[in-house]
């Protein structure tokens, strides 16, 4: 089990996330028992075998968009977007197209090279769970990020969780209503 940031507390997940090697064919990656999570292109490739399953998820490459998988994100107990390298930003517009276009409620994790400096971030996009490499952060870290979640409880922009901008979202003495 590894540790991951859920909801501004640090838990044990026992989601796996199933990864294809280089060369490997999607339909053909093993799945292991258990809460799994797949590659999108496993799940497109064995999706009724994976349905009839249960407890299965799916993740999203930094080039993938939820648009193929359009039809079943009201199903999925569980959505994973992987930030390959931190400097990749495309996940986070993967986020906000769940959260908003597809109106997905589910959980929604970032995993993969996600920093402590882009959790805030990462929280407001709609990723309601945040997990870093294996060994990146030790517990202390984790305590120290999880306590800077909210350094920053009024920002500018709008945001999944905050729909309007701040000028829309305070109102100031003597503004016309």
């Amino acid at each position: 089990m590894s540790k991951v940031i859920q909801n501004g507390r640090i838990v044990s997940s026992d989601w796996q996330i199933v990864t294809v090697a280089e060369g490997e064919e999607a339909a053909a990656v093993a799945i292991p028992a258990g809460r799994v999570i797949v590659p999108l292109a496993a799940w497109l490739a064995r999706r009724d075998e994976l349905a009839a399953r249960g407890d299965v998820g799916v993740w999203f490459a930094s080039n993938e968009g939820p648009e193929a998988l359009a039809a079943d994100i009201a199903r999925m107990p569980v959505i994973a977007v992987n930030f390959p390298k931190f400097v990749d930003g495309r996940g986070y517009s993967t986020a906000v197209l769940l959260r908003t276009r597809y109106g997905y409620t589910g959980q929604l994790i970032a995993f993969g090279d996600v920093l402590r400096q882009q959790f805030n971030y990462l929280s407001r996009c709609g990723f309601d769970t945040l997990q870093p490499r294996e060994g990146r952060y030790s517990d202390a870290e984790l305590d120290a990020a999880v306590a800077n979640l909210n350094d920053y409880t009024e920002p500018y922009q709008a945001s999944v969780l905050h729909p309007q901008p701040m000028f829309r979202r305070i109102a100031r003495a003597g503004a016309k209503a």
